[in-house]
């Protein structure tokens, strides 16, 4: 196979995976073609010509994202407001509307610096790949303690290789039981939690409930499942006065704040809409006492 040039190997490319029903097949071609070059994307375009290993790596590669492998396990990366994580098999993927979720915990940090210095304690349950933790650490300006809970042995070697750089000390843990050393310490308590509900299986995408972790995913009927155990560990981690932030599915911009609510530990309960104007996150502030409602004064 001779040399080819990268603007018609990614032609090629675009018309295979439009063909398999990919919804982005021009930004998938081009970023997978870059990985099997060993270059950033930018990098294609001052190049010539690719040879025959970069060919029948991306060869494979298309074969592969044709099948419904997602992207960022075929790349290793997925990008993240400023940062780039590793992920892979046995992770789930960030997702930009998680992005939303962060940019409040930082706003929230800022807010509480008054009361908790350069050095606030922030914990991220269900951290999967670590990119919540990873973001703050990388984003807020201060010296923050960040703990990073997550209880998969498929999830954990990659949050590893996320947060020990950023100096984020990783909990291997259920998160239903992490760190009672920090109990009543926590300024904030921030998760991105499973929340699909399983009646609603049928209606993901093909890559993401034939390769994505379903314990990443799924959280009950309801969804809710995994935010009902969060809330009492939220509880029992914040100081009063302490924030908690979970996102949750779009249909749940009701129920998860009712959810809170009934805990009784929690006031100043609202929810937040994401880029998109869908329901995307709740947030709460811990009541002074571990139960029974608390009102804002």
């Amino acid at each position: 196979m001779s040399p080819r040039r990268p603007a018609a190997m990614i032609k090629e490319g675009i018309e295979r995976l439009a063909r398999a029903g990919l919804p982005t097949p021009r930004a998938d071609a081009r970023l997978l073609l870059a990985h099997a070059a060993r270059m950033e994307p930018s990098g294609l375009a001052t190049t010539r010509e690719l040879d025959e290993l970069v060919a029948r790596r991306y060869e494979e590669l298309l074969t592969r994202r044709g099948s419904g492998e997602p992207l960022q396990y075929l790349t290793g990366v997925a990008w993240f407001r400023r940062i780039k994580v590793l992920v892979g098999p046995g992770v789930f993927i960030p997702r930009p509307e998680t992005e939303t979720v962060v940019q409040f915990a930082l706003r929230t940090l800022v807010a509480l610096r008054p009361v908790t210095g350069p050095e606030p304690v922030v914990v991220d349950l269900c951290t999967g790949s670590g990119v919540i933790a990873a973001s703050i650490a990388e984003e807020y300006p201060g010296r923050p303690r960040i703990w990073a809970v997550e209880a998969s042995e498929a999830a954990l070697p990659w949050a590893r290789l996320n947060l020990e750089p950023r100096g984020v000390e990783l909990v291997h843990a259920d998160m239903a039981d992490a760190l009672h050393e920090l109990d009543d310490r926590v300024d904030l308590v921030v998760a991105n939690p499973p929340y699909v509900p399983e009646s609603a299986a049928a209606q993901l995408p093909d890559d993401v409930l034939g390769h994505e972790p379903h314990e990443a995913l799924f959280a009950g009927e309801d969804g809710l499942d995994a935010l009902r155990v969060l809330a009492g560990t939220a509880a029992r981690l914040l100081r009063p006065g302490g924030w908690f932030v979970a996102e949750h599915d779009d249909t749940q911009g009701g129920t998860a704040p009712r959810l809170l609510a009934g805990t009784g530990a929690f006031h100043t309960i609202e929810d937040h809409l994401d880029l998109t104007g869908r329901p995307r996150f709740v947030s709460a502030v811990r009541g002074s006492g571990a139960l029974g409602p608390e009102v804002e004064e």
